[in-house]
C-alpha cells in the first residue's frame, strides 16, 4: 500500500497542484483526480495528504480542515477563496505606478480586524514616489499601530525587517496587481517559476495562482492581484469597530445607532473635521458601508 505524506499546497490549476511535501526541499506536481467531487478545491496554504507513486508522480487524496480563509468577493457577490490557514496578512500598496489605492488597503485592514488576524502594512516603490507623501502614509498607518514598512527590494531597503516580521508566521502577501508582491516574494527567497500553474495544470509565468514558499519555520504566499475585494454586507457598528481610530469617537455620538454618515452630533464626523481621523480613511469607511462588494 502506498504511504501518504502531509504537504502544503503551493499553487493550483484545474487538474493539478504544486505541493511542498514535509521533509522535501523541492515542490512536487500532484494530480487532483480524486478531488473533483470534493466540496472545495485546494488553495495555497491548504494542508493535504499526498500519495507518491512508484513513477515519482503524486496524487492529492485529502484536504485537511481549514483554519482562516481569505476570500475575494466580486461586485456580483461571488466569492473566491485565495488562501487558507494564514495567520498574518501582509498588505502591499504601491506608492506610485500604480498610484496608491488606499480603499483596498483599508478594506484589507478591516477584514483583518473582523477576522482577528494579524496584519502588516507594506508600501513599495518609494523611489518613484514623493518623499513627503511616502512619509505621510507611513506615519498614518504606523500611528494606527499597524507594523508599517516602506520596502524597496531592488535596493534591499527594509527587506530584512520584513523577513523578521514574518519569521515563523504563515503569511500572505496581498494587494492590487502591479504593486510589487512578486518582487518582494523573490527578494525573500521565493522561487517564481515553481508553483505557477495554469487553469489546465500547465506552467506559466504570470501570477494567476498563489505561490507558497517555506520560510523561517512558517510560509509565505504570493497571491494574485485583488482588483476586487470587499467584506460584503456589513453593518455600521461592526464596520466602525474594524476602523481602530473610530472606536473611541463613536462613543461620543448622540445616537447609539449612528452610521457616521450624516447624523447630527456624530463623534466620528467631528473627529474627521478636527483631522483626528484621516479623510482618506473616512472615505474608505463610507465606500465600504455604502457600496459593499
Amino acid at each position: 500500500m502506498t504511504a501518504t505524506h502531509r504537504a502544503l499546497v503551493v499553487s493550483t490549476g484545474k487538474n493539478s497542484a504544486w505541493v511542498s511535501v514535509e521533509g522535501e526541499s523541492r515542490s512536487r506536481l500532484a494530480q487532483l483526480r480524486r478531488m473533483r467531487r470534493a466540496r472545495f478545491m485546494p488553495v495555497p496554504g491548504d494542508v493535504v495528504e499526498v500519495r507518491i507513486l512508484e513513477d515519482g508522480g503524486a496524487v492529492v487524496d485529502h484536504i485537511e480542515p481549514r483554519g482562516l480563509t481569505l476570500e475575494r468577493r466580486s461586485a456580483g457577490g461571488r466569492a473566491k477563496t485565495m488562501a487558507a490557514n494564514v495567520d498574518l496578512l501582509v498588505t502591499v500598496t504601491a506608492l506610485a505606478n500604480p498610484a496608491p489605492r488606499l480603499v483596498t488597503l483599508d478594506q484589507l485592514l478591516a477584514f483583518a480586524e473582523v477576522e482577528s488576524i494579524a496584519v502588516a502594512v507594506v508600501f513599495t516603490k518609494p523611489d518613484l514616489s514623493d518623499r513627503a507623501a511616502e512619509e505621510a502614509l507611513v506615519e498614518l498607518y504606523a500611528g494606527l499601530e499597524y507594523p508599517t514598512l516602506s520596502v524597496n527590494p531592488k535596493m534591499g531597503q527594509n527587506v530584512n525587517r520584513l523577513r523578521e516580521l514574518i519569521r515563523g508566521r504563515r503569511a500572505l502577501l496581498v494587494g492590487n496587481s502591479g504593486v510589487g508582491k512578486s518582487t518582494i516574494f523573490r527578494a525573500l527567497g521565493g522561487d517564481t517559476p515553481v508553483g505557477d500553474v495554469s487553469r489546465r495544470g500547465l506552467g506559466r509565468q504570470t501570477t494567476t495562482a498563489g505561490r507558497l514558499y517555506r520560510i523561517d519555520g512558517g510560509f509565505l504566499i504570493d497571491s494574485p492581484g485583488i482588483n476586487e475585494f470587499g467584506l460584503g454586507a456589513i453593518d455600521a457598528g461592526s464596520l466602525t469597530q474594524a476602523f481602530r481610530e473610530m472606536r473611541e469617537p463613536a462613543l461620543a455620538c448622540r445616537f447609539t445607532d449612528c452610521t457616521h454618515l450624516q447624523e447630527p452630533g456624530c463623534g466620528v464626523q467631528a473627529s474627521v473635521e478636527r483631522e483626528l481621523i484621516a479623510r482618506s480613511r473616512y472615505a474608505s469607511y463610507r465606500k465600504m458601508l455604502l457600496e459593499p462588494a
